[in-house]
């Protein structure tokens, strides 16, 4: 197995056992310490908080070290963490205290873990060869996505909630021996600048100040910003109409369709090029969400839409940012946007669900829809339409 191989292997069985936890924490918050709603959203807070307080900071230290042991040590970190928590409901020690704080350490760790990952995606695949190389990684996200849950479930019911994070643990852990079997010589980055607030001017200059990475990068946010109001409404939402089974349901729909829209996401940039292809998957989530209110049954079929446009977008823009950019700034680049577009999510879902009570739940995501729309036809009118990525493989 190729240096490819070995690191998408370890990212798919993390990525499995991820979305095992995020069904198993759940449950373990709500049935076994009885949490209030409250809690259960300060708990899910928690998961996205590091990268709003240490996102540019992240950047800054994964362009200063190595990045393979930097994912070694992030994931076996993970792995560690996440054993606590079978270990203290063993002695009946668990409390929401200790799992908020275990959610946020794994969030602190998975930050670093990804800004690391992504930037060192490009040193091991051809450049000609990256959008190839994400297009699978996505696909495999997808499929992680509908089936881990699924997954998840069904180790909660044969093995307890507390088993079943372990199973993640050890999912990090072997991750985490496949990419310390990568071969290939990482230099130390030349320590030319030191100074953290010079370093974190340069990357968010390099970003914001790009003339392609801009627009690209700035509706990215405004994305998930809308995304995020229209799918905190989703959720209610879609209970109301098809039950909470159905629910589940609609995301495995929504993992489908981003496995196919991965699957003709490299077709599709070859006929229309990249600004468009990334408009057009922007374009497809907005309509989904629309197709979504015409009916019970539509949102199944709105949520296929939705993710066929996650998968036919994904893989561009990361790829185009891998790809433009230089060694020594991949990791603050990465974490910037990443960042940003995470922070997004904490502002647009409270926003989605004051719309969704105060008027009502479509409205919340016809607003989401109508933003996401005008943001992508943004991009299209910005100096991005004249992007591209090199020639891909067929």
């Amino acid at each position: 197995m190729g240096a490819f191989g070995r690191f998408w292997l370890a990212d798919a069985i993390s990525m499995f056992g991820t979305y095992i936890t995020t069904v198993a924490v759940q449950v373990i918050a709500v049935v076994m310490l009885s949490a209030s709603a409250t809690e259960v959203g300060v708990l899910n807070a928690a998961r996205w908080l590091p990268y709003l307080l240490f996102g540019l900071v992240a950047g800054v230290i994964v362009d200063r070290c190595r990045r393979r042991p930097m994912m070694i040590g992030t994931d076996l970190g993970r792995a560690a963490l996440l054993g606590v928590i079978p270990a203290l409901a063993a002695f009946d020690q668990l409390s929401m205290p200790a799992l908020v704080a275990v959610v946020f350490g794994v969030g602190a760790l998975s930050l670093f873990g990804d800004a690391a990952f992504q930037s060192f995606l490009p040193r091991i695949v051809e450049r000609d060869r990256l959008a190839w190389a994400n297009v699978r990684i996505e696909q495999t996200s997808s499929v992680a996505q509908t089936s881990g849950p699924l997954l998840g479930s069904a180790l909660i019911k044969f093995l307890g909630a507390p088993l079943a994070v372990l199973a993640d643990a050890v999912s990090y852990a072997v991750s985490g021996i496949l990419v310390a079997t990568l071969r290939g010589k990482e230099e130390v980055p030349e320590r030319v600048e030191r100074h953290l607030l010079t370093e974190l001017r340069e990357g968010l200059r390099w970003v914001y100040r790009h003339r392609m990475l801009a627009p690209l990068s700035i509706t990215s946010h405004a994305r998930f910003l809308f995304t995020a109001m229209a799918s905190t409404a989703f959720v209610p939402y879609a209970v109301a109409a098809v039950g909470a089974t159905g629910l589940g349901f609609a995301y495995a729909a929504a993992g489908v369709g981003t496995v196919l829209g991965g699957a003709v996401s490299l077709r599709v940039h070859r006929g229309i090029g990249l600004a468009r292809t990334i408009v057009l998957g922007r374009l497809l989530v907005a309509a989904g969400f629309a197709l979504v209110l015409t009916g019970d049954w539509a949102v199944f079929a709105g949520q296929f839409v939705v993710g066929l446009g996650l998968g036919v977008e994904g893989p561009h823009d990361v790829t185009y940012r891998q790809q433009v950019t230089p060694d020594r700034l991949q990791g603050r680049c990465n974490a910037t946007i990443r960042s940003f577009n995470w922070g997004m999510i904490t502002i647009g879902a409270p926003i989605g669900g004051v719309i969704g009570d105060l008027v009502s739940l479509p409205t919340a995501m016809i607003v989401g829809g109508t933003g996401m729309t005008v943001a992508a036809l943004t991009l299209l009118t910005s100096a991005f339409r004249d992007a591209d990525l090199p020639s891909h493989p067929r």
